[in-house]
């Protein structure tokens, strides 16, 4: 190794450095520059390796250099014998000033990087030696949450395309798995339809695609929970949400007895089939209901025939009631129910709601014959989002047409119900001394629109099921891949759950300081390089790399399809007229 100068200072975050003279740095400047590595004796059997962080020249009056010092952040050690180099990150010993500091040879940088058999799955190449080849430990990268950030324009979507298609073993279009069906198994939530391109490969390829978006879905307002059914009927800030709750929840739970007699223990949130038509009426009856009160006969709600309703909660589910005046007679006595008038707005929205053509795939999904789902589909229902109907290993759920007001709502039923198989399932092998053998991932792109730091009671569904994934989903084998560009609006409680991290260019400074506060403080320093980062480049950092790098990623193929326009080039064409009619038949969904 070249010895290139001496450590003048020691920090627990950097080490300063001066060169030698002038003509080292001139004859090593390749090597001398930032995000390159130097080693450095620590006094010990074990060396320094530690990236340049800073490059600066302490200069004489006559303004000529003197002097070269570079300031180092410490990564780890490294020893060598017979059985070749040993490297670890962390469990640095600061040099003492004047040991030597050297520019290490491409054997050592090589063989950390290397692929052994703790580090084997790519990533890309070193940004400043394209030759030395990125990998990480794919057990500790893809068993403990992700995530991957950067700016709008960064390479983002193609970071994420890449990294799965390297996990299906897509390479250049080519399936390298055809004829064998492996066991990996990713759920994309695609929020502007940019993935369905980078995994559909030519017929001969043989790779199966599970594509769900507004038109094949199929969630079922049943399989929803006490929180996401509330979300969707219930407006939390009326004065009599608590009442309006309290006979929504009476009305789901009878309904769900009534068509599932041969089961008990029957929840507000077990995931069986009701009917929400006959919720509806129940709440309707409830709001307009007239109770008898004429003397020595029973205080029971009153038709508008004079017949007394003995079972009106079993009575109000089946059918709409045209119920008594109220009358202060003595023959005819009748006075409103508690609830009568109350439930007005409530009742509407319930029919907004259900007449919503855009919710049809919640409120009213049908089988191809026409017929409803019921509880004895609930597998079938399942198989969908795992991709298990036609055993794919990507199954990608596109959510750009799914109304707004709902989108939270949808991801919380969605990411729950992936939850509560993987924790059911995992508790099924326990019980046999196994671990899960069926891990799955689900990439969250775009994750600050319905995970935010910062949000009201509309995201709080999402945020619910996915904080529970983040703190809980490692130990059912459900991981987490958060895909962001405003990493600082994204859900703290989430981000620190995550271990590893592949971060594009960022420039803004909130989500520098966000990122940066992720970070252990040993890697924090390097977090001054991203807004310098070109599209493709990200810095890796976390427990499953060999050591924080600046990195530049290949590029996927196929790729997604987030492209921007080229706006000027459009602008010079020539004029280009726009067939309305197709635009709004698509709108309209006609």
């Amino acid at each position: 190794m070249i010895e290139i100068g001496k450590v003048i200072a020691s920090t627990p975050g950097t080490i300063q450095v001066i060169l030698k003279d002038v003509e080292v740095f001139e004859n090593n400047k390749p090597n001398i520059r930032i995000s390159r590595y130097v080693v450095i004796e620590d006094g010990n059997d074990l060396k320094i390796l530690a990236a340049i962080q800073n490059i600066s020249a302490v200069q004489s009056n006559d303004a000529k250099p003197i002097s070269y010092t570079l300031s180092c952040s410490p990564i780890g050690c490294y020893s060598e014998d017979e059985d070749g180099i040993h490297f670890r990150q962390g469990g640095v010993n600061l040099p003492s000033p004047t040991e030597p500091v050297y520019i290490p040879e491409d054997e050592i940088i090589n063989a950390i990087f290397s692929s052994n058999d703790n580090f084997s799955f790519y990533v890309g190449q070193l940004s400043n030696n394209k030759t030395v080849k990125y990998f990480v430990d794919g057990n500790r990268f893809f068993g403990k949450h992700i995530a991957v950030v950067g700016s709008t324009g960064s390479g983002k979507s193609c970071a994420v395309a890449r990294l799965l298609q390297n996990i299906m073993k897509i390479n250049q279009g080519h399936n390298e798995n055809v004829g064998s069906l492996k066991n990996s198994h990713v759920i994309i939530f695609d929020i502007h339809s940019e993935y369905q391109s980078a995994f559909t490969l030519d017929e001969q390829e043989a790779f199966s695609l599970n594509c769900l978006d507004v038109e094949k879905l199929c969630l079922p307002y049943w399989l929803m929970n006490s929180q996401e059914l509330e979300s969707l009927f219930i407006e939390s800030n009326e004065m009599n949400s608590h009442n309006q709750i309290s006979q929504f929840k009476k009305a789901v739970v009878l309904s769900k007895e009534k068509h599932n007699p041969e089961m008990e223990h029957i929840t507000y949130d077990t995931p069986v089939y009701f009917d929400i038509e006959e919720v509806y009426r129940y709440i309707k009856n409830k709001n307009a209901e007239v109770i008898n009160k004429k003397e020595g006969s029973p205080r029971l709600p009153k038709e508008i025939d004079g017949t007394l309703i003995e079972n009106p909660d079993t009575v109000y589910l089946t059918r709409e009631i045209e119920f008594a005046p109220t009358s202060t007679s003595k023959e005819s006595k009748a006075s409103p129910g508690p609830y009568n008038g109350e439930f007005e707005r409530f009742v509407t929205r319930l029919e907004t709601k259900l007449s919503d053509k855009r919710l049809k795939f919640i409120t009213a999904p049908k089988r191809n014959s026409g017929e409803q789902y019921t509880t004895q589909d609930f597998a079938e229902i399942l198989k969908q989002f795992l991709g298990y109907i036609d055993k794919c290993n990507v199954t990608i759920i596109d959510l750009s047409a799914i109304p707004f007001e709902v989108l939270s709502i949808v991801i919380s039923l969605l990411s729950r119900i992936i939850f509560d198989f993987a924790f059911h399932y995992s508790k099924i092998r326990h019980q046999d001394g196994l671990v899960n053998d069926i891990p799955f991932m689900l990439v969250c792109e775009e994750a600050h629109n319905y995970i935010p730091k910062n949000g009201g009671a509309e995201y709080a569904a999402s945020k619910h099921s996915i904080e529970r994934i983040a703190k809980e989903g490692r130990k059912y084998g459900l991981n987490l891949m958060v895909v962001s560009q405003r990493p600082s609006e994204v859900s703290e409680t989430i981000f620190s759950q995550c271990n590893n991290f592949l971060v594009l260019k960022l420039t803004n400074v909130n989500d520098q300081n966000c990122i940066k506060n992720l970070l252990p403080d040993n890697n924090a320093s390097l977090v001054d390089v991203l807004p310098t980062l070109s599209a493709g480049e990200c810095l890796a950092v976390g427990d499953a790399v060999p050591l924080p790098a600046v990195i530049k990623m290949d590029m996927p193929y196929p790729v997604p399809n987030s492209s921007n326009v080229n706006v000027y080039d459009e602008w010079n064409k020539d004029w280009i007229d726009i067939a309305f009619d197709e635009v709004i038949r698509r709108w309209r969904k006609e």
